[in-house]
């Protein structure tokens, strides 16, 4: 930690005094902060569960063996893992802000997560990349960023913001910012557009990661992208796709989260020799998810139950990701790293009872300790809670008899297929209207199409998280309901609403830019799942989940069809149909 207006030889100095204290410590020369007594450890160096005690200093492992400490814990009979990593995660996702985020992974053993806020950034710009930098600060999770490398994802769509390589690029100076995140315009890297490039060129000048997302994308055109310089990819949902990427030099991440779980169809990827290169990660992880199953620690329990040596899950869990992201100091039990620790009871329940952060104890049993709130500037807090620009919306607003593309929805996935054309509601053929309207600068763009596989039978459903540049995105069987929704929805400063009738049968309020709520998870939770039962009692699937399924109708890189705020389009083509 930096100190103000501290001169170089004062830093060198206060540092060696720590250094000799540490050397001291591992020497056993003075007693530790802490030690954790009659440990079984996780050693991810020689793939063994050792013995010993963990000494800690200055919030660092310094040693194993036999220590004495100012502060013991005895955790025979326990296994302590390296805290665990989250490879590649979207906070906004939760639905709740990163201080709730924290308090509800914290108890499952996450230390770090690597987040990428290109949901916020494409609402609010780079304010957006502020706020969560400023709202992460000192939380007892270490947040660490990779920068939105697509705002908006594609030229078809239209955001709050329109960020170049030069946005951004002031933020790689910032000690939590790790790279660049999920290069979404796979189109755009292998046809060399230049804008894209340059975003690529301008994080390699800085030294720093490029995450991939190209799903399905192969030979040639998948060698210009990671010959392009993008190192990784958590788009595979098969072996096939997943071994071609990791052949070609690729990290490979093993994603298992709400809107999409991977795990099972890639865990032959989790033995030698492929294991080295991969990573979990959750990407989206829903309000009911980390309430009932939890984090990586459940993606790691989950392998488990597979077949998965435990040993190899914890690793890929922690280690791998540290040293993808260079992270040198993180994923390990060994001298010299830091001491993040969860602890847990055996590898058959991995239930997760302590979590250790930086030698210090913040969760015990499920119970986070008490920590301060983030502070974040007063323009930044009133820009995040306004954020809609959207004039008064009418049925008319919705009507056009012209026919228009059909969205096919394919169940458990967030692909779709081309159903063709329609020019009206059938709710016997499951042929629902659906519409995305612009609310960043009130351009009164609305693009119409049609949906079919929802189930949708009475009323509509609307809400403000719409991948990625998170527009209004409404369904429903008639106009007025479609248009009395959205309004519901700028009403509410953000968010999703079930109505019927005119009347709101369920809602939930995410005033911070209409992504997330600043109430607490179990209220948000609670308030979803009674919007989630009002939606499916209307006749939504229940194959399906009601609020994320629309959520990404509107993302342009995801083929087959997509609706943005001008129309249905191929998204093979990237053009209109």
């Amino acid at each position: 930690m930096s100190v103000p207006n501290e001169t170089y030889a004062a830093r060198i100095q206060r540092k060696l005094m720590k250094k000799q204290y540490i050397v001291n410590v591992a020497s056993g020369r003075q007693k530790a902060d802490l030690v954790l007594k009659n440990a079984t450890y996780v050693n991810v160096f020689s793939n063994e569960l050792c013995q010993g005690d963990i000494a800690v200093a200055k919030g660092q492992i310094v040693g194993m063996g036999s220590y004495d400490g100012e502060v013991e814990v005895d955790v025979s009979g326990k296994i302590v893992c390296p805290g665990f990593i989250d490879a590649h995660i979207h906070l906004e996702s939760s639905l709740v802000s990163p201080k709730e985020f924290a308090r509800a992974v914290l108890p499952h053993g996450t230390t770090t997560v690597i987040t990428d806020p290109h949901e916020i950034t494409n609402v609010m710009g780079t304010d957006g990349i502020d706020y969560m930098l400023q709202a992460t600060e000192g939380l007892p999770i270490d947040v660490r960023f990779m920068l939105p490398s697509c705002v908006p994802a594609t030229p078809l769509d239209e955001s709050g913001a329109n960020l170049d390589y030069r946005a951004i690029d002031s933020f790689y100076d910032h000690a939590r910012v790790q790279g660049l995140a999920e290069m979404m315009n796979f189109v755009g890297v292998v046809g060399g557009d230049k804008e894209v490039i340059a975003k690529i060129v301008a994080a390699q000048a800085h030294h720093k990661k490029i995450d991939g997302h190209a799903p399905g994308i192969r030979d040639k055109d998948l060698a210009a992208y990671i010959a392009a310089g993008v190192y990784s990819d958590h788009e595979c949902s098969d072996m096939e796709d997943a071994m071609a990427k990791l052949r070609n030099g690729q990290f490979i991440m093993v994603r298992d989260g709400t809107a999409a779980k991977n795990l099972e169809a890639l865990v032959d990827l989790l033995k030698q020799p492929y294991y080295d290169r991969c990573m979990f990660c959750t990407d989206d992880k829903h309000p009911i998810d980390l309430l009932e199953k939890g984090h990586i620690d459940y993606i790691i329990k989950k392998a488990i139950s597979y077949g998965v040596d435990p040993i190899v899950a914890v690793k890929v869990a922690c280690h791998n990701p540290a040293r993808y992201f260079a992270l040198n100091n993180r994923g390990a039990i060994a001298p010299g790293y830091l001491a993040d620790f969860a602890i847990i009871d055996n590898f058959e329940n991995f239930n997760v009872e302590m979590v250790f952060k930086k030698g210090v104890l913040t969760c015990k049993n499920g119970e986070v300790q008490s920590f301060p709130t983030p502070q974040i500037d007063e323009y930044l807090e009133q820009r995040a809670h306004d954020t809609f620009h959207v004039a008064h919306l009418n049925a008319e607003d919705f009507h056009d008899e012209r026919p228009r593309g059909v969205i096919g929805l394919v169940p458990g996935e967030i692909v779709s297929t081309d159903n063709g054309y329609a020019s009206a509601v059938d709710v016997e053929k499951d042929i629902l209207k659906i519409a995305v309207v612009e609310r960043h600068k009130n351009t009164h763009h609305i693009g119409l199409g049609y949906i079919q596989g929802y189930g949708l039978k009475s009323g509509a459903v609307a809400t403000s998280i719409s991948h990625d540049s998170h527009n209004i995105i409404v369904v429903g069987t008639n106009e007025e309901d479609m248009a009395f929704a959205a309004n519901r929805i700028v009403e509410n400063c953000g968010g999703i609403t079930v109505v019927e009738d005119g009347k709101v049968l369920g809602e939930v309020v995410l005033e911070i830019a209409g992504l997330m709520s600043d109430d607490s998870l179990v209220t948000v939770n609670n308030k979803l799942e009674i919007a989630k039962e009002q939606a499916f009692r209307l006749g939504v699937s229940r194959g399906i989940d009601p609020f994320m399924t629309l959520s990404f109708m509107s993302l342009p890189v995801i083929p087959t069809l997509r609706l943005t705020t001008r129309g249905v389009i191929d998204v093979i083509k990237q053009q209109y149909i």
